[in-house]
């Protein structure tokens, strides 16, 4: 890494200096000085060992950075022990002892001087050291992973000249009994910028406190765990772990540097205002490496049960966040020339025309995952969404040979859930292939399995919903389709939501709020047959004839061929009244026989 690669760049300073050093050399000048470069030799290959580089060596004093803060902290553990057993066997009393402090910060390269508030926070930590010890910041104790054999004392807040905030500090050691880690391989590459992934990423940054209460740190903290875990479970993004993101605490930094040190496209960012037994929190998602804002969105709650506030507070902004995610990457690959199109940008604009629901919207769609899919065969993005196309083909008889539509359908999903089974999506899509199959308990199971690994999928509540719709489980049918549209209200594809809300409003004989459900369908996708069969028919059950019959002209546009016959043949029921009623809704709007 080139010396000034890391001007501007936030990094994990340590700093290291001999304690007592002037009383050291006032006693023998030359052994002095021979010792304590002795043990910066020492700890100089300690630091490269596990990927740290040494930035300056003045005198008593060590300056180095790392990419990472677990490696920083080892080293530094692993160069006292090591030194400690040195002076052990010294007769004499010129013994240097080190001091070390590690903190995260920016930092600043002139001259071939490294300056900057990461390096004087590093200073000023390490000064409250024992000889001997290692001291660092909050953020460098949050970003350190559990599994190191790591102890932390908590120091608690301190006053740290030529900083205004109270700043907290860990005593780290090595557990009794433990043994240092080894260095960790890392590939070759420059640390201090990340490629970005080949699919839609992001980083949740720790959420403010601005409660003024530090006590509540650990409620602001548990809502960015809770958003990181619940975005883990949508297997179409690259989210970065917490260890990584949470570096981040308690600086200001910009979100373009952080999307060029994480390798991130997208960035969410929030606080969390605590006031009496109220609590308000605000999240907004930015695309990063454009600075645009995506999405935001503000939470009031009384605190009656924090822990539950929590928890629906974290799902509420999971289930918001990820449907802008994909609709903000829809909108980017729109803008993108086709000649310049990934696999990716293929799939994301084929998700956009499934979700218009048309003939020739469909048509596109399963072009457009097709060509994804002769780039990158392993896309399940692709594979999910071809399946999901050839459902609707299969429903609205768009093919003559409806059984081979049916085929590919089930094997495009069974590839993607053999690429990863805990692909909650794919399951979810593999519900639908089994309803297609008129295979309504296998449909239920797979949206159950989608839902177990990702409870807020809204996709799997929706058509779990129309499973249990069409197996006469009306009041199951409503919970799941209210259930879909409280998970993702602002979904590009929130359509499927009043789709199956108004298949269970009609399945408990609720025609009026069935027409409602399937008139916001329409209105957002006015090429949907399904929305307008379910729209007719709830009109002709009113007596609203003259409605009824133009949403049935309507129906017909999209659908010519519509007619009782192939609703009767399309549609899996195991309750018969329900499809007689829905047939005998569709005759009094004037569908064919």
């Amino acid at each position: 890494m080139a010396m000034d690669s890391l001007s501007g760049n936030l990094a994990v300073i340590l700093h290291a200096d001999i304690a007592e050093s002037t009383v050291l050399v006032q006693q023998d000048e030359r052994l002095a000085h021979e010792r304590i470069q002795g043990a910066f030799r020492l700890f100089s290959e300690t630091i490269e060992k596990y990927h740290g580089r040494v930035r300056e060596l003045r005198g008593d004093a060590l300056l180095a950075d790392f990419a990472r803060p677990s490696d920083a902290v080892t080293a530094a553990l692993s160069f006292q022990a090591n030194h400690a057993s040195y002076i052990e066997q010294l007769n004499d009393d010129i013994q240097p002892v080190a001091r070390i402090g590690i903190a995260m910060g920016e930092v600043i390269v002139a001259d071939s001087t490294v300056t900057g508030a990461g390096v004087v926070l590093a200073q000023r930590v390490e000064q409250l050291s024992e000889p001997g010890g290692v001291c660092i910041t909050a953020a460098i104790h949050e970003a350190l992973p559990k599994r190191l054999p790591f102890d932390q004392e908590k120091l608690g807040e301190q006053t740290l000249k030529g900083f205004d905030e109270l700043v907290q500090v860990y005593a780290v050691s090595l557990i009794p009994g433990g043994v240092i880690p080894e260095p960790e391989f890392l590939a070759q590459r420059d640390i201090a910028t990340a490629e970005l992934p080949d699919k839609p990423s992001i980083a949740v940054l720790p959420f403010t406190n601005l409660s003024g209460d530090s006590d509540q740190e650990y409620f602001a903290d548990g809502i960015s765990d809770d958003i990181i875990t619940g975005l883990s479970r949508f297997h179409w993004f690259f989210v970065i772990a917490r260890n990584s993101s949470f570096v981040f605490k308690g600086n200001t930094v910009d979100v373009k540097q952080i999307s060029r040190d994480l390798g991130v496209k997208y960035v969410l960012e929030g606080s969390v205002r605590k006031s009496g037994n109220r609590v308000r929190i605000s999240a907004q998602l930015i695309e990063a490496t454009a600075g645009h804002h995506i999405w935001a969105d503000r939470y009031d709650r009384n605190l009656e049960d924090i822990f539950a506030v929590q928890d629906e507070i974290s799902e509420a902004i999971t289930t918001a966040v990820a449907p802008a995610f994909v609709s903000a990457e829809a909108k980017r690959a729109e803008r993108k020339a086709p000649g310049n199109f990934d696999a990716w940008d293929y799939a994301m604009r084929g998700n956009w025309h499934l979700s218009r629901g048309s003939k020739d919207d469909l048509k596109e769609a399963r072009r457009l995952f097709e060509k994804a899919l002769q780039l990158d065969f392993k896309n399940n993005t692709a594979l999910c969404g071809l399946a999901f196309t050839l459902c609707w083909v299969n429903i609205f008889s768009w093919e003559d040979d409806l059984e081979a539509v049916r085929i590919k359908a089930y094997e495009l999903v069974k590839r993607a859930i053999a690429h990863d089974d805990n692909d909650a999506f794919a399951h979810a899509i593999l519900g639908w292939v089994r309803f297609t199959q008129r295979d309504l308990d296998g449909a239920t199971a797979e949206c159950r399995r989608a839902l177990k690994l990702n409870p807020n999928l809204a996709l799997a509540e929706s058509i779990l919903s129309i499973c249990h719709s069409w197996r006469g489980d009306n009041e199951d049918a409503l919970a799941h389709a209210i259930k879909a549209e409280r998970l993702s209200p602002r979904d590009p594809a929130q359509s499927m939501w009043s789709f199956a809300r108004s298949s269970a409003e009609f399945g408990l004989g609720h025609y009026e709020q069935a027409a409602e459900w399937a008139k916001l369908a329409t209105d957002v996708m006015p090429e949907f047959p399904g929305a307008w069969r379910y729209l007719a028919s709830s009109l002709g059950h009113l007596n609203r004839l003259e409605e009824a019959q133009v949403a049935a002209r309507e129906l017909l546009k999209v659908l010519p061929h519509d007619n009782i016959r192939v609703v009767r043949e399309g549609l899996p029921s195991i309750d018969q009244d329900r499809i007689d009623r829905f047939v005998e809704g569709l005759g009094k709007a004037g569908i064919p026989e």
